[in-house]
């Protein structure tokens, strides 16, 4: 078992910091830490529309989590044994589906796990790999530290944090999940110790929100709706010019009609984005001119050969154009016009455009989904388990090989199974001592994924035994070829307990 301790130095003690800190972080052990996330229902509400608005606009722009660069992905050593802190024990899995005698070589993925999404200290949408776990009040998540705390920003807790089980291209078949409270060991709240990386978050029932019904209202009721902080739509319907104009006759109709006004051509040059060309008359000096310069793209260049116009006498007699016109008929009683042109590069304007006005309250529906656990059960939980057995892995991995091989999608989940090291390792990058590693390719976005030992794939479920930490290449050829997780051990089920006695509610 590894501690990170405070130096108990007088300079410490003298600046009363010490003192500061104890007072302000009182808490039942020195091994859990607990941060709220969404502090009320409404809170939370908004966090779950924010990520479903705009047909979950939001989950489907999120990317995987990258908390480690290229050059961190490298061997891991071998640490020696493991001395366990407390006996080994395990809480046993909710939810277990029906047995099957049907003999298969599939996998049946678990129902319990599903994609964690945050937003970061940088405002990037991001996501990691979770599992629904077993505990009280069925309402618990297990996942990385890493995809709770911001480790790029001096580990800040991420906002905006849910979880989707069942999570596929923008679907949340069983409700979002809004975090309540993230519970972490303190190392890793305080120090970033990656021997700790790992949370349990408790969320609230789950939410699922739909676009309810649209009923139109006036202005001033508009207004109204708005300061409550209902939802409130327009709708703008062009109309022609004559309807705008005789309504704003009228004060009272301002509020519905409105109008977009219309921009004038702009010069560019011919790079210009949306530019186009087209001919512009000049003096016969200015077309010389231009013409001396080549015949490419530009302003100053010519725009085809002079155009001789023959016109009628009062045509000829009205014309006072750049061009150049005769002294009078010519011989054959013709009266010419000489036209000359260079190349005028612009973006085209825009007429005016006029609207009516309809204003529109919206009645979404947010709808109760009920516990994560009654609907998609919960993982065991197993502590103090011996090192060299079998688990089975699941994730969401989607960042490229170091070699940028891009082998994974994130769209579903993968899975690797294998004995775990016999012997923990570490890594001097990384500042890791004791941690469990297992033969895998997986890379980036299945952080967080549960390591499951004892998994039974006719019940779908076993013991969450770790979650994935890292990514390590072993025979340094730039592929991902083994994971790693923390160790758990008595401390890591100080903090499972804690988080698991605790009471999240409903947000609707």
């Amino acid at each position: 078992m590894k501690r990170i301790l405070i130096p108990a130095g007088g300079a410490i003690l003298a600046t009363g910091l010490l003192a500061a800190g104890l007072a302000g972080a009182a808490q039942a052990d020195d091994t859990t830490a607990s941060d709220p996330m969404a502090t009320s229902a409404a809170n939370a509400k908004a966090i779950a529309e924010f990520w479903a608005d705009n047909n979950s606009a939001a989950l489907k722009a999120a990317t995987e989590s990258n908390v480690w660069s290229k050059s961190e992905v490298a061997k891991l050593q071998s640490k020696g044994g493991y001395s366990s802190d407390t006996k080994p024990g395990s809480t046993a899995p909710i939810g277990e589906e029906k047995k099957t005698t049907a003999k298969t070589q599939n996998v049946n993925l678990p129902k319990t796990i599903g994609k964690v999404f945050f937003v970061n200290s940088k405002g990037e949408k991001k996501w990691c790999s979770a599992t629904s776990i077993q505990s009280t009040y069925r309402n618990l998540v297990a996942t990385a530290g890493h995809c709770v705390y911001d480790t790029a920003n001096n580990t800040d807790l991420v906002s905006k944090w849910v979880f989707v089980p069942g999570y596929y291209q923008g679907k949340s078949p069983w409700g979002i999940y809004v975090g309540k409270t993230a519970f972490t060991h303190y190392d890793f709240d305080v120090y970033e110790d990656y021997d700790r990386d790992y949370a349990f978050v408790t969320v609230y029932n789950g939410v699922q929100l739909g676009a309810g019904k649209s009923t139109k209202i006036t202005f001033d009721e508009a207004k109204a709706a708005q300061a409550k902080g209902q939802v409130v739509d327009v709708k703008a319907t062009e109309v022609k010019k004559e309807e705008y104009e005789s309504a704003i006759k009228d004060p009272t109709k301002l509020p519905y009609y409105d109008l977009k006004l219309g921009t004038a051509k702009k010069v560019t040059g011919p790079d210009y984005p949306g530019a186009v060309v087209d001919k512009k008359e000049v003096s016969k000096s200015v077309y010389e001119a231009a013409k001396a310069k080549g015949t490419g793209r530009g302003q100053d260049f010519i725009y085809g050969e002079p155009v001789v116009e023959n016109v009628d006498k009062a045509t000829w007699t009205a014309y006072e154009g750049p061009g150049e016109k005769g002294e009078g008929a010519d011989k054959f009683g013709n009266y010419l016009i000489t036209h000359y042109y260079t190349q005028d590069w612009y973006v085209p304007g825009t007429d005016t455009k006029y609207y009516r006005l309809d204003y529109f309250v919206i009645e979404g529906f947010a709808k109760d989904a009920g516990r994560l656990g009654d609907n998609v059960g919960g993982q065991g939980f197993a502590w103090n388990q011996p090192t060299g057995k079998y688990v089975r892995v699941f994730g969401y991995p989607a960042s490229a090989h170091p070699d940028g091989n891009k082998a994974y999608t994130g769209i579903t989940p993968k899975w690797c199974y294998g004995k775990t090291s016999g012997k923990l390792v570490g890594s001097a990058a990384k500042k890791i001592e004791e941690h469990v590693a297992l033969k895998c390719a997986m890379t980036e976005g299945a952080d967080g994924g549960p390591w499951l030992y004892k998994y039974s794939n006719s019940k779908r479920l076993g013991y969450v035994n770790g979650v994935t930490s890292t990514f390590n290449d072993q025979d340094s050829n730039g592929r991902v070829d083994y994971i790693s997780s923390p160790y758990f051990d008595g401390e890591t089920n100080t903090v499972y307990k804690a988080a698991a006695a605790s009471w999240s509610g409903k947000v609707v």
